[in-house]
């Protein structure tokens, strides 16, 4: 059985970056894009949202990286994820987030993981979006006695 690949939403990078609780979801959610333990998909438009919305500086104030920092952790996502290029589908429920969509259908079977909850809501058809917390539950967790 292959393992379950995923479209990791911009909010759930960065507020994995800004959380105070190494244990959140979140938190532990970044840790294993950078360890390459969950499995990710990414599409240059969703790296370029990423380095985006990173680079904001308000967020910079936050999370604390540099412009150097920030690359480097983009690579390293980068390094463990899986590239697609897809095409453009159906609209998301937040035109904004189009691109998560084709990239949802850009590999059969992927989760979108967000704490968006209009997206949690209303998700494509054939496609599941789970919370952070869902992602770690099922998909994280180790000890599931």
């Amino acid at each position: 059985m292959s393992p379950a690949v995923f479209v990791v939403d911009t909010n759930v990078l960065v507020a994995g970056l800004i959380i105070h609780s190494s244990r959140s979801p979140v938190a532990l959610i970044l840790d294993a894009m950078l360890s390459g333990k969950l499995v990710c998909l990414l599409s240059e438009e969703l790296l370029r949202e990423y380095r985006s919305v990173l680079s904001r500086p308000k967020l910079r104030k936050r999370h604390g990286l540099t412009e150097s920092e920030v690359d480097l952790l983009l690579e390293e996502i980068t390094a463990n994820a899986m590239w697609r290029e897809p095409n453009p589908t159906s609209p998301a429920p937040d035109r904004n987030d189009d691109h998560l969509w084709a990239l949802l259908a850009a590999h059969p079977g992927s989760l979108l993981v967000t704490g968006d909850k209009l997206l949690q809501e209303r998700p494509p058809v054939f496609r599941s979006v789970i919370s952070p917390a869902t992602c770690v539950e099922r998909f994280l967790t180790t000890d599931r006695s």
